[in-house]
C-alpha cells in the first residue's frame, strides 16, 4: 500500500483529457504501485476516508501517471481543485469486469457477436456496459441492450455505435 498527500490539479487543453480533475501519482510512487509497468492499471483504496476500488490509473508519460476523479469521487470526497487529498492506493488485483446477466444472455444467442465482443479491450466493454446500466427506466435498458448487440454484430465500436444511433440510420 502506498501512502502519500496529493494536490487536486485539473487539465488544461490536453486533447481529450481537456478539463480533467485528477491527481498526480509520480514514477517512484507508479514503481512501488506496479513495477516496471507504463499501461493504464486499476487500483483500490482511499482518498481521505473516501473508499475506491476499480480505478484506472493512466499513464502520462515519463513514468508518472495520474488518477483522474470523476464527479462521484469529488463528490464523496468534498474536495475540487487545489484542495490536499490524503491518498493511499494498491494495485487491485481483484478487479474484474462483471458482464450482466441481461447484457450476457442476449451477447450469447450471437456467437459471433459475442466473441466480438470479448475482442475488446476491457475499458471498450466497459463503455457499453456503463452506458447500459445508466438507462433510468427497463424500455430504455432494453433499447440500449438491442443496441449494443446490433453495434457487435456490426463490429462497432462505442462511439460509432452512437454517432450511428444520433444519425437515425438504422438505430
Amino acid at each position: 500500500m502506498v501512502t502519500f498527500t496529493a494536490i487536486i490539479l485539473k487539465l488544461g487543453q490536453q486533447g481529450e483529457k481537456t478539463g480533467w480533475t485528477y491527481i498526480d501519482i509520480p514514477t517512484d510512487l507508479a514503481e512501488q504501485l506496479k513495477p516496471d509497468y507504463k499501461k493504464s492499471f486499476r487500483v483500490r483504496g482511499s482518498l481521505d476516508n473516501f473508499k475506491i476500488a476499480g480505478i484506472a490509473v493512466m499513464p502520462m508519460g515519463g513514468g508518472h501517471f495520474i488518477l483522474p476523479l470523476k464527479a462521484d469521487i469529488r463528490k464523496g470526497i468534498r474536495k475540487g481543485e487545489g484542495a490536499m487529498l490524503q491518498v493511499c492506493l494498491e494495485e487491485d488485483v481483484d478487479f474484474k469486469l462483471e458482464v450482466p446477466d441481461d447484457i450476457y444472455d442476449c451477447l450469447a444467442d450471437d456467437p459471433e457477436a459475442f466473441s466480438y465482443f470479448n475482442s475488446l479491450p476491457e475499458s471498450h466493454r466497459r463503455y457499453f456496459i456503463n452506458w447500459i446500466n445508466s438507462a433510468k427506466t427497463t424500455p430504455t435498458r432494453a433499447k440500449r441492450i438491442a443496441q449494443t448487440c446490433y453495434a457487435m454484430a456490426n463490429h462497432l465500436d462505442y462511439g460509432e455505435m452512437i454517432r450511428l444511433g444520433r444519425s437515425k440510420e438504422v438505430l
